[in-house]
């Protein structure tokens, strides 16, 4: 029997994959260039999907992207993930050492994207939970992998941040958390909150994801409980890393 061709499916498909492949928005011009649709038939297939909540048009660039129904679907496959399997037990040993929350997330851009979330007994709910995308810029698992990026890219990623920070301060930042091998941010998401973060990278020594917990500004009072939640994120991101990539972060 032979198969039955469903174009319109097919091309739909197509589009959604060069989405995911990509980190960034891109024009209608280039999805049509890069799967070789016609124009007619790319923006009727870009419009139902916008409408069902699979892409999203943003308007002031004339750019598309993934939209909340797709990471929603995909949310599915990710708690099935190695990585995220991999995460768990240890975020919640940090997040339990500074009664607060522990999140794994990946960039994306200029932003990050939360693929767990655990949360000790006494943590409190945040915004940061599965599925959410933040600034890079704002957050402690975006600055760290941010300093795990070529400085061309890291400069690019910055650029759409709003911070009113010169590159100078900004790299200068980015190399302390990389040569230290962990970032911070104090109340810049939730007030009264601060994050830690550790990288995990890949077989380049890219950022492949990041650990991180976040716990009550108080809590930091106690060093000795940080600077543990700070040995295990980065214990298990070398763990992570070597398993996943067959490589380890760089010598601190």
């Amino acid at each position: 029997m032979s198969k039955i061709q469903v174009p319109a499916a097919r091309n739909t498909l197509r589009i959604l994959s060069l989405l995911s492949s990509i980190d960034v928005p891109i024009s209608a011009a280039r999805i049509r260039t890069e799967l070789d649709l016609p124009r007619s038939t790319t923006y009727h297939l870009l419009a139902e999907l916008e409408t069902s909540g699979f892409v999203v048009h943003l308007p002031e660039n004339q750019t598309y992207g993934l939209g909340l129904a797709a990471y929603s679907m995909a949310s599915a496959y990710t708690t099935q993930q190695p990585l995220v399997r991999m995460a768990q037990k240890p975020l919640l040993e940090a997040a339990s050492l500074v009664d607060g929350s522990g999140h794994l997330a990946r960039l994306s851009g200029s932003e990050i994207l939360y693929l767990s979330e655990v949360r000790s007994e006494h943590a409190v709910s945040l915004i940061t939970e599965v599925g959410v995308r933040l600034s890079a810029a704002r957050t402690a698992s975006g600055r760290i992998m941010l300093a795990h990026l070529p400085q061309a890219e890291a400069k690019a990623a910055l650029s759409t941040s709003g911070l009113h920070k010169s590159w100078r301060e900004i790299k200068e930042r980015l190399e302390l958390f990389q040569r230290r091998g962990w970032a911070e941010e104090i109340e810049e998401v939730s007030r009264g909150q601060r994050s830690i973060a550790v990288a995990i990278v890949d077989h380049l020594q890219r950022p492949a994801a990041s650990l991180a917990v976040t716990y009550r500004v108080d809590v930091a009072e106690n060093e000795q409980a940080v600077d543990a939640a700070i040995a295990v994120l980065m214990k298990a991101a070398k763990s992570i890393s070597q398993r996943m990539y067959g490589t380890g972060t760089k010598a601190q």
